[in-house]
């Protein structure tokens, strides 16, 4: 009797492993801060990824103290998709500090723990965290702006820290920017070991297409600097179709994209060749025609050739991704492609590539 006990047991176990569900996956666990300034707000971000085949809701964020307060994707994450916990810690005392943030979600668990921690002082003289990256004798932290998500009419912001660690007064200077980007310093000039930020905003209503549109600015390490691959700072940004007009109806009768994989790994392949291909296939599994408007690259090592654009309900088509090996190491940009759809829930498809 407790043999078939415990037989029942295990089916029931598999048949519940089974069910379809969403699940909860961060790219870090812990993030170090390293040192922070006293009364300088400092931001964390975490990736959140369903890596599930269910939407995913993240129902509430708590931080366990007052110091800090969290902003998160409150839309469902559609499998493969991605959203973003923002966590602000704005330090009551000076030393060192271990916090965490309880996420409450649909997947299992439905509680799951985020920390991170650091060390509070006065004045920062160990840059090396806070603006990892060098250009010169110039720290910056971050060597890229990214603008995933844009609506017509937004003006996004993103902000650069410097740090000047030359003997010189140093002052802050984007090159080459793009139509679409203003800029902002505060302060205007940098004395040694001071820090600054650049401020660079994003005006949607000149960029000209929806999907994705790229260019790079280029920091001045001193006067008259000429731009090189030693000073560039890519750029994207990804306009996306707005479909808050959407009635419920048409939402319910609207297009739904389908992916057979959104993450392929093709550096085994390219262990042993200069070229690797992989195939995805894509379904319309919604009640009207799928339209895929752009299909782009972020990276030139990356090709892609889409056999149909639109998809009637039901049908497939494939989409077959190349990366030559010699290529990838020339652009510091991130090897993906992007599909702008006219599926309301994902109008933006996401595909990443791993390749060494």
């Amino acid at each position: 009797m407790r043999r078939s006990f415990i037989t029942l047991y295990a089916i029931a176990a598999t048949a519940l492993t089974a069910v379809a569900q969403p699940r909860f996956t961060s790219n870090t666990e812990t993030y170090d801060f390293g040192q922070i300034e006293w009364k300088h707000p400092v931001t964390v971000q975490y990736s959140i990824t369903n890596t599930g085949d269910q939407p995913l809701v993240l129902t509430e964020v708590e931080p366990d103290c007052a110091c800090s307060v969290a902003q998160w994707t409150k839309t469902p994450i559609v499998p493969g998709a991605k959203g973003t916990v923002n966590v602000t810690f704005d330090a009551e005392a000076l030393g060192h500090f271990n916090k965490s943030v309880a996420i409450y979600c649909n997947a299992q668990p439905h509680l799951v723990y985020l920390k991170f921690n650091g060390e509070v002082v006065r004045e920062i003289k160990d840059f090396t965290k806070t603006h990892p990256y060098l250009i010169g004798q110039i720290r910056i932290d971050k060597n890229s702006l990214d603008f995933p998500d844009v609506q017509a009419g937004e003006k996004p912001v993103m902000h650069i820290g410097v740090v000047n660690l030359s003997d010189r007064p140093y002052e802050p200077v984007l090159m080459h920017l793009p139509p679409y980007l203003q800029t902002e310093v505060k302060p205007n000039v940098l004395q040694k070991g001071e820090k600054g930020v650049i401020t660079v905003t994003l005006d949607s209503e000149r960029l000209t297409d929806f999907g994705l549109t790229q260019s790079s600015v280029y920091l001045a390490r001193f006067a008259g600097d000429k731009v090189g691959d030693e000073n560039e700072i890519p750029v994207s940004a990804i306009l996306l179709p707005d479909f808050s007009g959407m009635s419920d109806t048409e939402k319910a009768n609207a297009p739904v994209v389908n992916l057979s994989i959104k993450d392929i790994d093709m550096s085994t392949a390219l262990a042993k060749k200069s070229k690797a291909r992989q195939d995805i296939v894509i379904t319309n599994t919604g009640r009207s025609p799928l339209q895929i408007s752009k299909l782009q690259v972020f990276h030139p090592a990356v090709g892609a050739g889409l056999k149909k654009s639109v998809l009637k309900p039901g049908e497939s088509t494939r989409l077959r991704v190349t990366v030559v090996k010699r290529n990838i190491g020339k652009k510091r940009r991130h090897l993906r492609l992007l599909m702008i759809t006219n599926d309301p829930m994902q109008p933006k498809v996401e595909i990443n590539i791993k390749a060494k």
